[in-house]
């Protein structure tokens, strides 16, 4: 692995529940992100509520660029989902940025396993570590539709 990736000049990240976009958010993944097309606003706010939120915001604006969010029990484990940077600050590295800090906060919370699930990003998440599971036939899902 190489070393942490940090965000590029001119952008700040906050963990400042206060700070983050929710209809930026919302719409984001709402309308972008093949995993969250079509949910519903009160979900999303509830799911907001529930994690711990990352956002990366463009320093002179204050504009919200990228999201991130982590639902976890801050002890044992973690999932990191609705990662998503916008389209407009793509290629900045500030998605590798976002996922770093936001895995350097589950570390200080002593957080040993963090899981995601990608359908395209395999590489931008291998250079931070991740692989795929080592026995993915002890896990398993279910789907409450």
């Amino acid at each position: 692995m190489t070393a942490t990736p940090r965000l590029p000049e001119g952008y700040t990240l906050t963990t400042d529940p206060s700070r983050l976009d929710t209809g930026r958010v919302h719409h984001w993944l709402s309308t972008d992100a093949y995993w969250a097309l079509g949910r519903a606003p009160a979900t999303q706010r509830a799911a907001i509520e529930g994690s711990l939120n990352f956002a990366v915001h463009e320093a002179t604006t204050d504009e919200q660029v990228a999201y991130a969010r982590v639902v976890t029990d801050r002890a044992t484990f973690a999932w990191l989902c609705d990662v998503y940077v916008d389209p407009s600050v793509r290629g900045k590295g500030i998605g590798s940025a976002l996922v770093a800090a936001a895995l350097e906060e589950l570390r200080s919370f002593g957080v040993r396993r963090v899981m995601l699930a990608t359908h395209d990003a395999h590489a931008v998440y291998a250079r931070l570590g991740f692989r795929p599971l080592d026995r993915p036939d002890q896990w398993m899902a279910l789907a409450l539709d």
